[in-house]
């Protein structure tokens, strides 16, 4: 019944996006080279509504990274493993994430502030958004993340291309198989 649900959450949200397309799709959304990954709960001028990268509310609980292998290749993936996409909709730095309403059913926003996990080095700025109601939003890079509803196990990458707009975000594999668990 689980699996079911899933696959009929799988097609609403691709349904829904495939009347979407990508205003700009940028040639490597998450390629800075020389960028480290960082964070911050450091206070800022910016008014707390404002998305500033590397900045997030004293609240927001932490957003574990890590890289993982997938039928994608090695992608980035929260800390149970399960892979992290982007929304080539979504517009670098944006305050609004494209990603509202009914996209929520199926795509579900890394909530907190993202910190790479021990031993693992990302080829990105991390930062957040503030998203409508108040919920921080991880993003990599000046974009939103989010994990693909119907991923059902970790190291799954199903939602990789859906709709043409909905991307996962490549990384350089870990140099020990003990960072982004076993593979």
């Amino acid at each position: 019944m689980r699996h079911r649900m899933l696959a009929v959450s799988a097609a609403l949200g691709i349904l829904l996006l495939a009347g979407c397309r990508a205003s700009a799709v940028p040639g490597s959304a998450y390629a800075s080279a020389g960028a480290t990954a960082r964070s911050s709960t450091a206070p800022s001028a910016a008014s707390p509504a404002s998305p500033v990268e590397g900045t997030a509310p004293a609240s927001a609980s932490p957003a574990m990274l890590t890289v993982r292998k997938t039928p994608a290749g090695f992608v980035l993936a929260n800390a149970s493993g399960y892979t992290i996409y982007w929304f080539a909709r979504d517009h670098r730095g944006s305050p609004r994430p494209a990603c509202t309403g009914p996209c929520l059913a199926v795509w579900l926003p890394v909530a907190g502030n993202p910190v790479a996990a021990k031993g693992v080095r990302l080829n990105a700025v991390l930062g957040t958004i503030t998203r409508p109601g108040g919920m921080v939003q991880a993003t990599y890079d000046g974009y939103p993340l989010y994990t693909f509803g119907s991923d059902s196990a970790p190291g799954q990458a199903h939602g990789n291309g859906a709709a043409g707009v909905w991307h996962v975000i490549p990384e350089k594999g870990p140099a020990s198989s003990a960072v982004g668990g076993s593979w």
